[in-house]
């Protein structure tokens, strides 16, 4: 076989590798799509030098172009198996690789004398491992994704330790606290602080065992002596709310009998809780220094531990382009850019400066708001006036402080108000240019108590909802017939509901509300009023609403929207791809993506 035949068959060979590679993750992230024929005069040498064609890993010791230091096992232009990397601020990670990724056992330092050994899973600490701080704490457990999540034990520096459950990165589940003075926590956490039932143990042999809230007691307990005496009742900071009976024993002191509860939390106040130490950049955050393809490609390469590529300044398709930079092949990269396109869906039109590959990448235009500006003149203008009137008097009207202990009377349907609105005003109520109506606050308590929990702030909340600004309203997207508005700070929701739909919501609003109380980074949705306006006129029409969050505001830009209920029935968009932009609501048979979750993740969600 001649030399010049032998070069053209490796060549074909390594480029029929490229492309079963290339239909394989096409097909992985778009579904079977064809793919362009690449013709013998486009084919170049492609074999790398150095490297023997069987694909074997081989050692290198690389003083990168930015300072950075490699030395190791190197396999297809990619740290693999053994190996040491050392970035230039200090950073160092010994350990293994798979493909450029952290994988498997390792150790990272960081410059300030912190470090981790233990297992890695593509950047991240995950698995088994032991980080010791640069302040000297130091912990020992499981880890998924860089969080402490399962068991795992943390000693503090300044002689505490915590040794139980963790979930987050947060001790969360069953516990033992123990301060270096040797009182000690044993029970139930949440979100990093005490929150359940659990027993107090101070040093001096005192005990509470009973519920917390937020680290101190609160409920049913009892605190006992050493002697035997005890005390048994209702525990709260609020001294209105305390109540219990002590019981002495026969050895107790008669000064016992007038003692305080109170003392109790004024010496908890001195037990805190330490904050473990901050890491400054996580593993996974640390990116690999540029590097060249050993073909002599001139275009760099750069990844992150966590296996994340991208090459060199971004432009459209970079980071899905599948074909490698040979540097001195027009043909191959015209090959290179219709297959990117093909695969993207792109028309092949370098005229068309949306996707000419060889342009900047200018700055995305602005995101059109969702829905009609209510202004004078609208269909709604008077009903969006009384809403605002009518909640800026619910929340504005002066109230008794409460606790979150409602009692069951709170949740009952019939605890309503109803509010006149006349044109000319009220003792209670301002005077206003819109028609007179009647207003009605469903369940104020709750509401008033939920927006409480909620930490939203009563001013803020007016402002929202009843500012300067109009609302905004949006069509339906589902079959229900009801309007949304949106406030113009995308803060707030307001749906309108039918009778039945707010009779079914008030039977579910006492679990509701302890579900919400309970799981305080719940995802379901947080709902903040239910009203009702009654219009004039002959019908008495009524016009009931909800107000709620706005699960679709955020920072980021929103690219699709989807409104998902688990069902496939009808469950799809009658629009096209041309008629559908970032305000369309997609339906549960147009999402068409796959999404992964950490194992210990999926398990715990979905079982």
């Amino acid at each position: 076989m001649s030399k010049e035949h032998s070069g053209v068959l490796r060549a074909w060979e390594s480029t029929m590798r490229k492309t079963q590679a290339a239909k394989k993750r096409a097909n992985n992230i778009f579904g079977i799509t064809s793919m362009a024929n690449v013709t013998n005069n486009d084919l170049e040498d492609d074999t790398d030098k150095g490297v023997s064609i069987s694909g074997e890993a081989y050692f290198a010791e690389k003083i990168l172009p930015n300072g950075d230091y490699y030395t190791g096992q190197w396999y297809d232009n990619f740290p693999h198996g053994q190996g040491k990397y050392l970035w230039t601020d200090g950073c160092m990670y010994l350990g293994e690789w798979h493909k450029g990724k952290t994988m498997g056992k390792g150790r990272f330092s960081w410059p300030s004398g912190a470090s981790y050994e233990g297992e890695f899973k593509t950047g991240y600490m995950d698995g088994t491992g032991t980080y010791i701080g640069s302040n000297g704490d130091t912990y020992k457990g499981k880890w998924v994704m860089n969080m402490k999540h399962g068991h795992g034990i943390l000693n503090y520096s300044n002689g505490d330790c915590y040794d139980g459950e963790w979930r987050r990165g947060l001790q969360e589940g069953h516990g033992k606290y123990q301060w270096q003075n040797k009182n000690y926590y044993i029970g139930e956490w949440k979100n990093g602080v005490i929150f359940g039932k659990g027993i107090f143990v101070w040093s001096n042999g005192n005990t509470y065992d009973g519920y917390w809230e937020d680290g101190m007691p609160k409920g049913n307990g009892t605190y006992q002596w050493p002697d035997g005496s005890f005390y048994v009742g209702n525990w709260s900071k609020d001294p209105d709310e305390q109540n219990g009976t002590y019981y002495p024993s026969e050895s107790s002191l008669a000064a016992n009998l007038e003692w305080d509860p109170t003392t109790v939390y004024n010496e908890l106040a001195g037990c805190k809780i330490c904050v473990g130490e901050r890491v400054s950049i996580m593993p996974s955050q640390k990116r690999l220094a540029t590097w060249y393809s050993s073909k002599g490609g001139d275009k760099p390469r750069r990844m992150s531990v966590d296996g994340r590529v991208s090459v060199g300044v971004e432009r459209p398709l970079d980071k899905m382009s599948l074909w490698e930079n040979d540097g001195n092949s027009n043909g191959l990269r015209q090959v290179r850019r219709d297959l990117d396109c093909e695969l993207l869906g792109i028309p092949h039109n370098d005229a068309n400066p949306k996707f000419n590959l060889g342009l900047p990448l200018k700055a995305p235009k602005l995101e059109k708001r969702q829905g009609e500006t209510i202004s004078k003149g609208h269909r709604n203008y008077e009903l969006m006036l009384n809403l605002q009137l009518g909640i800026r008097h619910s929340v504005g009207r002066p109230a008794p402080a409460t606790s979150f202990d409602l009692k069951a009377s709170a949740f009952d349907p019939k605890d309503k108000i109803w509010t006149r609105f006349p044109r000319e005003g009220s003792k209670y109520t301002p005077p206003h240019q819109s028609y007179e109506f009647k207003w009605k606050d469903y369940c104020p308590v709750v509401f008033r108590t939920l927006r409480k929990l909620f930490k939203v702030d009563p001013a803020d909340y007016m402002i929202s909802i009843c500012g300067d600004n109009a609302l905004r309203e949006l069509s339906s997207p589902g079959k229900s017939g009801s309007f949304f508005y949106l406030t113009d700070d995308d803060r707030y929701m307001i749906k309108t509901m039918k009778k039945s739909e707010v009779k079914m919501f008030l039977r579910m609003l006492s679990a509701y509300y302890n579900h919400v109380r309970s799981f305080e980074n719940t995802l379901v949705i947080k709902y903040y009023g239910l009203h009702c306006v009654k219009l004039p006129g002959t019908t008495q029409k009524k016009v009931r609403f909800i107000i709620m969050g706005n699960l679709l505001r955020s920072d980021y830009t929103i690219h699709r929207r989807f409104d998902l209920k688990g069902s496939s029935l009808g469950r799809i968009t009658e629009k096209n791809e041309f008629q559908t932009d970032n305000t369309t609501i997609l339906k549960d048979l147009d999402l068409n993506f796959i999404f992964k979750l950490q194992k210990a993740w999926y398990q715990e969600f979905c079982w």
